[in-house]
């Protein structure tokens, strides 16, 4: 009988725990790291269409940029964004549809401290840098942006039109 009631005390923790985590969900609403309007993680075993350096900076007359801002896609194609913070602060590249970083962007101004290492984004300390490998599986234009409150006013956001 012990063996029993310790074997049902368990399975009854696991369902406990798993059900809270469903209840956990994803996140806010836009937020889910499951599924993605501008398309999907690439495969970095296989081939990349192109490499794009994006390259993160402030100017001398405070603005922060993207170079380049803006990139065409095919419809398909796998790329790879090879992101290089050559400013003195910390920036970030999240991609996604504009309504969606609209969204994140509030809730990157209630949490600023919020760190990414997602499938579509990364924060990046000065002088670091990071790949991401995406392919573009949607037609439509799509936005990169740096939600650091201040940083997407000052002008670090570009656009990915996917033809």
């Amino acid at each position: 009988m012990t063996v029993r009631l310790s074997t049902l005390v368990v399975a009854a923790a696991a369902l406990a725990l798993s059900t809270g985590l469903a209840l956990a969900g994803p996140g806010e609403p836009g937020h889910s790291h499951r599924s993605f309007a501008a398309g999907e993680p690439g495969d970095a075993k296989k081939p990349v269409a192109r490499t794009i350096v994006v390259s993160m900076k402030e100017t001398d007359d405070a603005k922060m940029l993207f170079e380049p801002n803006q990139v065409e896609i095919k419809r398909g194609e796998q790329v790879k964004f090879v992101l290089k913070n050559h400013g003195s602060v910390d920036h970030e590249f999240m991609l996604d549809t504009i309504e969606h970083n609209a969204k994140h962007k509030i809730a990157m101004e209630k949490n600023p401290d919020m760190e990414h290492d997602d499938p579509n984004g990364k924060r990046l300390a000065p002088k670091g840098s990071h790949e991401i490998v995406w392919r573009f599986t949607k037609p439509g234009t799509f936005e990169f942006a740096c939600l650091i409150p201040g940083h997407y006013e000052s002008g670090m956001h570009g656009t990915v039109v996917v033809k």
